[in-house]
């Protein structure tokens, strides 16, 4: 029988051990992590719009659109009984949220403004943008039992003319429905949809020569 080498058993124990550590190895029937799960907002459609303002067609530049730093991740984010922040790991928006709301305001604004001719921020200079929305996310607190609050600070600026003709603060609180995740993303694009009509009408009430 031959004599065991403690020596060389300790020496692979420990090279073992070390690869275990560093990752190299994995346990047998470890768990696997949920997949996560991407959302995205959504746009209104045609059959959705109960008024469409006819104007002369002029560019309008939708963008930027500036968001709070702790919505600034891709993780979706609500909020509890506390106010305390929960960042969730496995539900997360498939674009970052500031190009998605701007995004969106472009489409709902497409469809509300059929005559004009809509461009996202940044533009090519060579675009001549005639007026442009501004945007900043002021408050999106998400209770998934409850509600949401979105406050939104806005402003259309006279691009050529380099001057600022309307500013506005608009608030909504709606019931997520569904109360989960989709729901956020869902009753979020019906918030975003009553924004973009309150920008449509605006640019009509205050006469803007489009």
């Amino acid at each position: 029988m031959k004599r065991i080498d403690i020596k060389f058993c300790l020496r692979l124990g420990a090279v073992c051990f070390a690869l275990l550590i560093c990752g190299c190895l994995s346990l047998p029937n470890s768990p696997s992590s949920p997949t996560p799960r991407f959302f995205m907002l959504s746009a209104m459609n045609e059959t959705q719009v109960s008024k469409k303002i006819m104007t002369s067609g002029v560019i309008i530049g939708v963008g930027p659109v500036k968001i709070p730093e702790y919505l600034n991740r891709p993780q979706m984010v609500t909020r509890d009984k506390e106010g305390i922040l929960k960042f969730d790991e496995f539900d997360r928006w498939g674009e970052s949220l500031d190009i998605g709301l701007a995004r969106l305001i472009r489409e709902d604004l497409t469809v509300m403004l059929p005559g004009e001719k809509l461009t996202l921020y940044p533009w090519n200079p060579s675009i001549a943008v005639k007026y442009q929305v501004v945007a900043e996310v002021v408050q999106l607190d998400s209770e998934l039992d409850r509600d949401m609050h979105f406050v939104v600070q806005w402003m259309i600026i006279d691009v050529q003319n380099s001057k600022t003709i309307i500013i506005k603060r608009s608030e909504f609180r709606t019931a997520i429905i569904p109360q989960n995740y989709a729901g956020i993303a869902k009753t979020l694009s019906t918030a975003c949809a009553s924004l973009s009509a309150q920008i449509a009408d605006a640019m009509t009430n205050f006469k803007i020569n489009l």
